[in-house]
């Protein structure tokens, strides 16, 4: 998520054009809105149209368009990956939605910007980097959380987990499972009492040794998902899915069966809730 390398200026620009694209569909339904006079016209000015005129041109899509058409410093997320979550905000008429992000970086106003007047919140280990980012972007709302993992753990964690009951897809849940080391247990009471909607694993660290690496963020957000009581399914998006640990985590607990498309290096998971998922019992894993 922090890589900082330098992108061509084309894919800036590209990314420029997006945001500004969403920005003039707003306004420009807010116009035709605000201006209609006769019943025609304001036969078009649905409900749908009138919600859209409501949050478009949010301060957070004016701040994305300018910082991607004059910075060099691009998303890690490459356009066609980015775009498969913009299908998701587009397939929902960009209605408001809750959007769970891991990492914070430079692609952060991006997503933001995809959600007006939407719940958007990063989750991100290094305090340092939240408020290096923070400082050009006030706007983003970053946590910092914890992590109980470390990467090169990752192997003996996938081989005990099965042994601790709390790990169990019928037992588990995240607030408070010490017992369970991948369970995230110390995020903000916010992220616990939230249905996600969309959840993008784009970090933390998982590079090196002593990084956290992404296995409690996948597991967990697993177990966010199956926990869902709403209707619909959960948009679980992964990146990086060319490391060995990544694609592993993935295929235990996002499951290949909810696998709906993999763009670069980037899967796309639809996952129902556990209460939709007819055969499955109570000593079934997650897949």
């Amino acid at each position: 998520m922090k890589s900082r390398r330098q992108l061509p200026d084309r894919s800036s620009w590209v990314l420029a054009l997006v945001m500004a694209g969403l920005v003039f569909a707003g306004v420009l339904i807010g116009s035709l809105i605000r201006f209609a006079d006769n019943s025609f016209i304001c036969s078009l000015a649905s409900k749908k149209f009138r919600a859209a005129a409501e949050y478009a041109s949010t301060p957070a899509q004016l701040q994305a368009i300018v910082h991607y058409a004059t910075s060099r410093t691009t998303p890690q997320q490459n356009i066609d990956e980015i775009s498969e979550t913009l299908d998701v905000f587009r397939g929902r008429n960009f209605a408001p939605a809750n959007f769970l992000v891991f990492g914070l970086g430079f692609d952060s106003l991006m997503w933001s910007a995809l959600n007006p007047q939407g719940k958007t919140i990063f989750l991100e280990e290094d305090p340092s980097w939240v408020e290096s980012v923070l400082k050009d972007a006030p706007l983003l709302d970053a946590r910092t959380v914890q992590y109980r993992t470390q990467l090169k753990e990752a192997d003996e964690l996938l081989n005990s987990y099965r042994k601790e009951p709390m790990c169990s897809p019928a037992k588990t849940y995240l607030d408070g499972n010490y017992a369970c080391p991948l369970a995230l247990t110390g995020l903000p009471e916010e992220v616990y009492a939230t249905e996600w909607d969309l959840i993008m694993i784009d970090a933390p660290r998982g590079y090196f040794p002593e990084a956290p690496g992404r296995m409690a963020a996948i597991f967990s957000a697993a177990v966010m998902a199956r926990a869902r009581k709403g209707s619909g399914v959960t948009h679980v998006f992964l990146h990086d899915v060319d490391r060995k640990v990544e694609k592993t985590y993935a295929e235990e607990f996002l499951c290949q069966k909810y696998l709906v498309k993999g763009v670069g290096r980037l899967w796309h998971f639809e996952i129902p809730p556990a209460a939709n998922v007819t055969e499955q019992d109570e000593n079934s894993w997650f897949c």
